[in-house]
């Protein structure tokens, strides 16, 4: 009796061991990566003998020698019909040797049975039910916890910033730490353990592909609401049917590789073969190609007719896909796959960080490095990652590239470096890009600014444009000149070269040397600033903008004029420290000049109290005293010291004030008149003459 229940559960375990291996995904890069087979037996004495004899100095001499000649046959291999006759042969090998592994894989389940019931006897059943009942439990029990928690305070967590998102991804992330803390803590055997491992992880992948994709579901989600608040239209966000579509077939799909993955990667242990190991892979590939037929057949589309052709084109290609795989054309495979996944994946990225930095609008306006590194970050990563992957599955992986010496291999290793460069540039570029221009728009200053913070706000919208020009040449440069030497091009004659070239180039263009080294100095002296009104020979106006070699003035009625450094010579600024303004004023002789420097001085005071125009003067309306004596007048001179750019508003005013207060006292302004002197008769005489000119133009008698 008891051998049959022996029997019996032996048969069971190779029921769950073949049902588990035919519906269970397998990873993709299997066949590039196998699994480590158990540890094999000591080698018998003939392999030790041959083992010796290869440490021999007449082998080892010999051997050199082969490997030393073996480039010269390289040529031959180069012949396209003898990489395609080495591409058929490899395919007839990888069919041949999975095709055998199908007659020996129910043998392998026995094995593998009788290992896995060996080391249930030993340990016990108990025990091993309970550590894996442990596993799956605990997790599940942690993260409900977790879960009701943050249900109980959703409210206080929906106010805060980024938080509405927490009740999907820290219970998660509770779920995975107890899930590992777990694994750690228990004595496990040696096969179990292996097996424990892979489960744990598929596990967490399962639960993070969930929690991630209702993530994304919940941006689109809030994304589209605000869209559809703001009045947007059309929406660039898709409803929530496509969006929960698309989120159920790719979690499936991804659900079912990572616990296919775990399926296979237990197989290692269990002492399977690597062919048989590739044979399970491709029966449970034929779910994976299932998953993505049905997903695009179901797909919501608007035009049936275009929707019917791509979805049997996508058919095909998939079917195509999985015919490469089986054939063993792994490099055709994964470049099919990153022609058609890739450029989603980036969508996909696209649209995510979108829609949080939509939803997250209030938290990401004041974090504009957090928010680029949202949107470029996470699309380099993505490239990056893509990149060193294909040239894994490529067979040109790190090790390989960075020793190998054939020309597929340095190839290889400066097209993946440089694209990693480049991603790497564009990313720092723009963090360096959004914080020069965040420190250019914050902090605008109000009317209680210092005179000091006035200054260096004026210098750093000078400076840091004409630097973020310079840091996007240099980043440019270097990145480039790093991409030509990853793919093996010497860059120290290319550098001198250039240097060469600047030169001739510099003796043709010397004028604009003289501009880019003028404005360096212009800058270096602090000859001006951004939002100062200048004058330089004829040309004056407020400076708006710098570039390498000129700079932009804007002239107080309107038109703009780019002047080159060189052409600006001595500059006046009419913006730094005070300025005095003079004002001339011609009265009577018969004027009380006492009577009128009271007036003025009042005022001046007047001037100073006003809450307008008192914090710009540094010292009142003033009389200086009789400047000279006219031909009709006395010239006096007025003068006061007041900010940059505030005395003309001032001196408008007081000019309005000095007239009414002179009125009022009868102080009168001196005018050019013309007296005419003469006799009485030549004034009848002019008289009758005027009346008689009159009298001919009226048709009357002259009297």
């Amino acid at each position: 009796m008891k051998r049959d229940r022996t029997g019996g559960l032996k048969a069971a375990i190779s029921g769950i061991l073949a049902f588990i291996a035919l519906f269970s995904a397998a990873s993709p890069g299997f066949s590039q990566t196998p699994a480590q087979a158990p540890v094999a037996a000591a080698p018998p004495a003939q392999v030790r003998e041959m083992m010796q004899l290869m440490q021999t100095p007449e082998v080892k001499q010999w051997m050199s020698t082969q490997m030393a000649a073996a480039p010269a046959g390289d040529a031959a291999a180069e012949n396209p019909m003898s990489v395609l006759s080495g591409l058929l042969q490899h395919s007839r090998r990888h069919v041949s040797m999975v095709s055998d592994a199908a007659m020996t894989l129910p043998s392998q389940i026995g094995n593998a049975s009788s290992l896995l019931l060996g080391e249930i006897a030993a340990t016990g059943r108990v025990r091993m039910i309970a550590h894996f009942l442990g596993i799956f439990l605990l997790g599940a029990i942690v993260e409900s916890i977790a879960r009701y928690a943050f249900r109980r305070r959703r409210r206080r967590l929906a106010a805060m910033a980024g938080m509405h998102l927490a009740p999907r991804v820290i219970p998660a992330l509770i779920f995975a730490a107890a899930m590992v803390l777990t694994l750690l803590s228990l004595d496990w055997p040696p096969l179990s353990q292996s097996i424990a491992i892979v489960c744990v992880v598929a596990l967490i992948v399962q639960r993070f592909t969930i929690c991630l994709g209702g993530v994304l579901v919940d941006l689109i989600g809030l994304a589209r609401a605000e869209e559809e608040r703001q009045g947007v239209t059309p929406p660039i966000m898709p409803g929530r049917s496509v969006t929960l579509f698309w989120y159920r077939r790719c979690a499936t799909f991804v659900i079912y590789f990572a616990f296919g993955w775990a399926v296979i990667q237990s197989m290692a242990p269990l002492g399977y073969t690597p062919s048989a190991r590739l044979l399970v892979g491709y029966i449970l590939g034929i779910g994976l190609l299932l998953i993505a037929i049905e997903g695009v057949w179901s797909r919501p589309h608007k035009d049936e007719k275009r929707g019917y052709g791509i979805s049997w084109a996508l058919t095909i290609y998939f079917m195509l896909l999985w015919g490469l795989w089986v054939v063993g054309f792994n490099g055709l495979l994964w470049l099919g796959i990153y022609v058609l996944l890739l450029p989603r994946v980036l969508a996909v990225s696209t649209l995510a960080v979108k829609s949080l930095q939509q939803t997250e609008a209030s938290f990401l306006a004041t974090r504009r490095i957090a928010a680029v590194l949202l949107d470029r970050g996470v699309r380099a990563l993505i490239i990056a990652f893509a990149a060193i992957w294909l040239g894994r599955m490529l067979g040109v992986g790190a090790d390989t590239m960075a020793a190998g010496d054939r020309m597929a291999d340095k190839i290889a290793r400066g097209v993946i470096g440089g694209i990693v460069i480049l991603l790497a540039a564009d990313l720092l570029w723009h963090v360096v890009k959004a914080f020069i221009d965040g420190k250019l728009l914050s902090s605008p200053l109000d009317g209680t600014a210092t005179d000091e913070e006035k200054a260096k706000h004026a210098r750093i919208q000078t400076l840091l444009p004409i630097f973020r020009n310079i840091l996007a040449v240099v980043i440019a440069v270097i990145a480039v000149l790093m991409v030509l030497s990853g793919l093996g091009i010497e860059i120290g004659p290319l550098i001198a070269g250039a240097g060469v070239v600047g030169v001739a180039v510099g003796f043709g263009a010397q004028t604009i040397v003289k501009d880019v080294i003028g404005g360096m100095f212009y800058l270096w002296d602090d000859a001006f600033r951004v939002g100062e009104y200048i004058e330089s020979g004829s040309h004056k106006g407020v400076v708006e903008a710098f570039s390498l070699r000129s700079v932009k003035l804007r002239h107080h009625r309107g038109p703009l004029t780019t002047v080159p450094f060189g052409e600006l010579g001595a500059v006046k600024n009419l913006n730094r420290d005070w300025t005095i303004d003079k004002i001339s004023l011609n009265v009577k002789y018969d004027t009380d000049l006492v009577k009128a420097k009271k007036v003025i001085k009042q005022i001046g005071q007047t001037l100073l109290e006003n809450p307008e125009f008192g914090p710009h003067i540094i010292e009142t309306l003033k009389m200086k005293g009789v400047e000279q004596f006219g031909e009709f007048a006395i010239e006096i001179r007025l003068s006061m010291m007041t900010k940059p750019g505030e005395q003309f508003v001032i001196r408008r005013n007081a000019l309005a004030m000095i007239r009414n207060a002179f009125r009022e006292n009868g102080i009168e302004f001196a005018v050019p008149t013309v007296q005419v002197a003469g006799d009485r008769d030549a004034e009848v005489d002019a008289a009758v003459a005027r009346y008689a000119v009159q009298a001919r133009a009226a048709g009357e008698p002259a009297a």
